[in-house]
């Protein structure tokens, strides 16, 4: 680790803290999901919500590719579903954002708003990653309307449409590509005039005759009053400035995990992604786990965020459960977690082999 932790606040109380079980940082669909398993085993495990309670899909309108619900879903919805079936199992919410944290030791320590000393036998992570946009006014007001961070999510509702996506990277190419699926045309936006993609996905986009490349332009603005109907592009080497008609918008600059809260504890690659161990959601430090967006740079879906949030907390579980900590804080009833399996028969161990 080359990053130095912040230190935790001077004068708190730490012999008059609470101590949980387990404490998630952060919600959404793998926050919440954690959650509810954490709370099915009896842990009554504390969530606290972050500053963005319910994720990124709080500013997505239709979900239509979340297993369940065959009419599509508002995002804002489906986050209320998924926090309304955790607390009925027992898990507690609380406002406020994890300002700092300290794994030197177990119950590790964490800091709500700077305030208040929190204890935790078990930690997970599920901060989530926020995608980079532009920065302009009415990108931001657009969002959800015209304005998306995620063809996989969004690309649908463009079918025969002609829509733009902005980036330069494989992941630019690649949703370029998936794109093609739906729309009549895709303007790719590159402010040079060379991608910086891998060749074989700058040859795929190239190639295409659904895609439209424009080079050395960057976009100025979007237009549109309730939905994108345009955007307002600069030619980066002649100033030129000029609209383009489209319905949809697509941002493909990058994503940036929130993981800062964990710099100096946990291991990250460049990104800022943490480094999980293979096949589980166990970090580099005993008793922190961390799911969904924070750690996967690969898929970035609600669906797979939720499977690695029922991933963290069977992780939590068993590994609370080797330590004899949850004994006293779990009732006997509520433990639904598979049985461990053997590495290499993947069979059942049975509690006497445990």
């Amino acid at each position: 680790m080359t990053d130095l932790p912040t230190p935790l606040p001077d004068g708190l109380d730490w012999g008059a803290a609470e101590r949980h079980a387990v404490v998630i940082v952060g919600t959404g669909p793998a926050g919440f999901t954690a959650a509810l398993y954490a709370a099915r085993a009896g842990l009554d495990p504390l969530v606290v919500q972050g500053p963005a309670p319910g994720g990124q899909l709080t500013t997505t309108t239709d979900v239509e590719n979340f297993p369940g619900y065959p009419d599509g879903v508002m995002g804002p919805d489906l986050m209320q579903d998924f926090e309304k079936q955790a607390v009925r199992f027992g898990a507690v919410l609380r406002w406020g954002t994890v300002t700092h944290v300290d794994f030197s030791e177990t119950p590790h320590k964490l800091v709500i708003d700077e305030t208040t000393p929190i204890l935790a036998d078990a930690v997970i992570g599920s901060t989530g990653a926020s995608a980079k946009y532009l920065g302009l006014e009415n990108e931001k007001r657009l969002l959800g309307r015209g304005v998306s961070a995620c063809a996989t999510c969004d690309g649908a509702f463009f079918r025969d449409e002609e829509i733009a996506i902005v980036g330069g990277g494989d992941t630019a190419m690649e949703e370029a590509l998936f794109l093609t699926r739906f729309a009549s045309t895709v303007h790719v936006i590159h402010r040079r005039d060379a991608f910086r993609a891998s060749q074989i996905m700058q040859d795929r986009v190239l190639s295409n005759g659904k895609v439209q490349v424009h080079w050395n332009t960057v976009v100025t603005d979007v237009l549109g009053d309730d939905a994108v109907t345009g955007l307002r592009l600069e030619d980066t080497e002649t100033g030129e400035a000029r609209e383009l008609p489209v319905t949809g918008f697509f941002v493909a600059i990058g994503h940036q995990p929130n993981t800062d809260i964990f710099r100096g504890w946990l291991e990250m690659d460049d990104a800022g992604y943490v480094q999980t161990h293979p096949d589980s959601t166990h970090t580099d430090v005993e008793g922190v786990f961390v799911c969904g967006d924070a750690q996967d740079h690969v898929y970035r879906q609600a669906v797979t965020a939720a499977g690695t949030g029922c991933m963290a907390a069977i992780d939590a579980e068993r590994w609370l459960a080797e330590r004899d900590v949850i004994d006293e804080t779990r009732t006997e009833t509520e433990y639904h977690a598979a049985p461990a399996e053997d590495s290499e028969t993947h069979r059942p161990v049975a509690e006497s082999e445990a």
